[in-house]
């Protein structure tokens, strides 16, 4: 007698070769390796009662060459109830409407033995393939989190307390600094020395070291452009110092050149803009 697995690859090659779709193939050499799994003489054959409906005819045309019952080989026997009678009718009486009384239903299912033949019975249960599924169809596809927040009240509330400390701290250096309009300008008397406002005095201080074409129109275009292009040169979306080491060393040495630049036309240009020591010839700068 062939093992379950021989009558699994046996089915398989089978449906295989009839063209059966891959999925139809492997359910029922599955289904014909639990029946030999239970002890069935005809494995090959599914149960007229579990088969299909378009394959129950022929299932139990098959079925009908074996024998119906084989205890000895433990082959499933199938008892099914049936009632004695299907309906009992009495003759009607004059003027009064006959009366049927069928034999009551019992709500079991129907039993049969198991084929392991330890004569256990089991609920007979149908079971048809309605369709075949992928698993990917069925998986669980769980949300993918977005590094992405909501503009408010996120950024909005953190730009609003920033514009507040912004015009506290205004407010405040208004009050403490005086800073009075002074007289008209003459233009016999030029003040000596001359300086701009304190953010132009980076630009004032690099006239001192290249020629007024390169140290107010080249140096400023290049760096105003290069401010402009940087968001589309540097594309990494990272945002952690250790990832972004290159945009910090150009950022610090920009604000670096700039701070210096401007603190030395601050405090360290004396008249005639020469270089002068604070501490030794005075601060020649006002607000």
């Amino acid at each position: 007698m062939p093992t379950p697995d021989e009558v699994f690859e046996q089915v398989l090659s089978e449906e295989t070769a009839k063209g059966s779709s891959p999925a139809v193939a492997q359910a029922r050499a599955k289904a014909a390796r639990v029946r030999a799994q239970r002890g069935s003489t005809t494995p090959n054959v599914p149960d007229a009662s579990t088969a299909p409906a378009p394959d129950r005819a022929e299932a139990s045309a098959q079925a009908g060459d074996a024998p119906a019952a084989e205890a000895g080989d433990g082959a499933a026997a199938r008892t099914e109830a049936k009632p004695a009678a299907a309906a009992t009718a009495t003759k009607p009486a004059a003027g009064k409407p006959a009366a049927a009384k069928a034999a009551p239903r019992t709500g079991a299912p129907a039993k049969k033995t198991a084929g392991n033949g330890n004569g256990v019975a089991v609920p007979d249960r149908v079971q048809r393939l309605l369709a075949v599924v992928k698993p990917e169809a069925i998986q669980k596809v769980e949300r993918q989190p977005m590094d992405r927040v909501n503009v408010w009240p996120h950024l909005m509330a953190a730009e609003f307390v920033a514009l507040l400390v912004v015009l506290a701290a205004l407010t405040f250096f208004s009050v403490a600094v005086d800073a009075p309009l002074r007289e008209l300008a003459n233009f016999n008397q030029t003040p000596n020395p001359s300086k701009a406002p304190w953010y132009f005095l980076g630009l004032q201080e690099l006239l001192r070291y290249f020629h007024p074409q390169v140290a107010g129109v080249t140096i400023p275009t290049v760096v105003i452009i290069a401010l402009f292009a940087a968001p589309f040169i540097d594309r990494n979306p990272a945002t952690s110092p250790d990832a972004r080491k290159l945009a910090i060393v150009l950022f610090s040495f920009f604000m670096l050149t700039f701070a210096v630049l401007t603190i030395t036309g601050m405090f360290f240009r004396g008249p005639g803009f020469n270089f002068v020591y604070p501490w030794e010839g005075g601060i020649f700068f006002e607000l």
